[in-house]
C-alpha cells in the first residue's frame, strides 16, 4: 500500500496546475476585454462630445458663396461676424459659370445676425490665412432666407503691392521731373533766390527788387513822396473847409444867424399882412357905404382919407420890413415889387 501512493502523487500534479493557471487567465480576458469596451465607449463619448462642440448635431441653414477665386479658402474655416464665429464652410465647387461656390452651414441660432443687406468679404493679408467675414450695418431689415447665395467681397493685401509700388514708382518719377534742372520749380527757386537777393542788397531794397532796376525804385519812391505831399495838402483844405462849414453853419443856423433874424422877419411880416387885410377889409366895408349911401358922400370921403393914411402907413411898415430882409437874408432878391389891388 505505501509502495503504490508516492508512484500516484506525480502523475496527478500536472493536472492541479493546469486547473490552477487556467482561473487568472479567464479574469485577465475578462479585465482585458472590459477595459477595450471602456476605451471604446471612452473614445465614442469624446467623439460625439467633440461633434456636439463642433455644431453636428445643431440646427443649420445652408449660404451659397460666389467668389472669383478659392484661394485661401478651406473645408471647415469659420465665417465670423464681429470676431464670433457664426458659421463654417462645409464644401467647396466650381460652378457652370466658372466661379468658386463656397457652401456655408450657418446655425439657426446664429442666423439672425445675417440680413439681406450683409456683406460678406474674403481677407488674405501679408500674414496668416483667409478670414471670411460677414457684415450686418442695419440690423432692422429682413433675415437672409434658407439657401441664399450672395457675392463674396475680396479684400488682397498682397495684390495691391504691384499697384503700390508702380504708384510710388510713377510718384518718384514725378518728383524728379519736378526737381530737375530744366523744370518750372526749379526755374521759380532760381527766381525767389535772385529776388532775395535783390532785397538784401543796399541799392534799393524792396523796391528795387520789385521794379527789377534801381531806377524804376528812385521814379516809385519820388512818386511815394509825391503822393505823400498832396494827401498832406489835401488834408489842410480838408480841415479848412471843416472850418468853413462850421463859420457857415454858426451864421446861418446859430442863435444869432441869419435864419433867427429871417424867423423874426417873417413873423413881423405876419403880423404886417395881417393889419394889410384888416385895413383892406376895412375898405371893402367903406366902398360898400360909399356905394349905398351916396348922400353922406362928403362924410365918406373924409373916412377915405384917414383909411388912406392907414393903409400908407401899412405899407410904409411893409416896406421898411422888405429893406431889412433884404439887408439880413443873402439869398434873396435885391428889388421886390408890392402891388396893392
Amino acid at each position: 500500500m505505501t509502495s503504490t501512493e508516492p508512484s500516484a502523487a506525480p502523475a496527478d500534479a500536472p493536472d492541479a496546475v493546469a486547473q490552477v493557471a487556467r482561473v487568472p487567465l479567464r479574469s485577465l480576458e475578462r479585465r482585458a476585454v472590459l477595459l477595450l469596451l471602456f476605451m471604446a465607449l471612452l473614445v465614442g463619448a469624446a467623439v460625439l462630445y467633440l461633434m456636439w462642440v463642433r455644431g453636428a448635431f445643431e440646427e443649420t441653414q445652408t449660404l451659397y458663396l460666389s467668389a472669383d477665386d478659392s484661394e485661401g479658402v478651406v473645408v471647415g474655416m469659420d465665417m465670423s461676424f464681429s470676431g464670433f464665429p457664426i458659421g463654417r464652410v462645409s464644401r467647396i465647387e466650381l460652378a457652370d459659370q466658372g466661379t468658386v461656390r463656397i457652401h456655408v452651414d450657418v446655425p439657426v441660432k446664429s442666423a439672425r445676425w445675417l440680413r439681406t443687406s450683409s456683406v460678406f468679404t474674403l481677407e488674405k493679408g501679408l500674414v496668416g490665412a483667409a478670414r471670411l467675414r460677414a457684415f450686418s450695418g442695419i440690423l432692422d431689415d429682413p433675415p437672409l432666407p434658407p439657401g441664399a447665395e450672395r457675392i463674396v467681397l475680396r479684400g488682397d493685401v498682397s495684390a495691391e503691392i504691384p499697384k503700390m509700388v508702380a504708384d510710388a514708382r510713377d510718384v518718384l518719377l514725378n518728383l524728379n521731373r519736378l526737381t530737375g534742372e530744366e523744370s518750372a520749380l526749379y526755374a521759380t527757386l532760381g527766381e525767389v533766390q535772385r529776388f532775395t537777393q535783390r532785397l538784401n542788397s543796399s541799392q534799393g531794397g524792396l523796391m528795387a527788387a520789385v521794379t527789377g532796376n534801381e531806377a524804376d525804385a528812385r521814379r516809385v519812391s519820388e512818386l511815394l513822396g509825391q503822393t505823400t505831399q498832396l494827401v498832406r495838402r489835401l488834408d489842410a483844405v480838408a480841415q479848412r473847409v471843416d472850418s468853413v462849414v462850421q463859420r457857415a453853419d454858426r451864421q446861418v443856423l446859430g442863435q444869432d444867424g441869419l435864419m433867427t433874424d429871417a424867423q423874426v422877419a417873417v413873423r413881423q411880416l405876419g403880423a404886417l399882412l395881417q393889419e394889410l387885410r384888416q385895413s383892406m377889409v376895412k375898405v371893402d366895408a367903406v366902398l360898400t357905404e360909399v356905394q349905398g349911401v351916396a348922400a353922406n358922400a362928403r362924410e365918406a370921403s373924409t373916412d377915405l382919407g384917414a383909411l388912406r393914411a392907414d393903409v400908407e402907413s401899412s405899407l410904409r411898415k411893409v416896406d421898411a420890413l422888405i429893406t431889412e430882409l433884404n439887408r439880413k437874408w443873402p439869398f434873396a432878391p435885391r428889388q421886390q415889387e408890392v402891388r396893392l389891388p
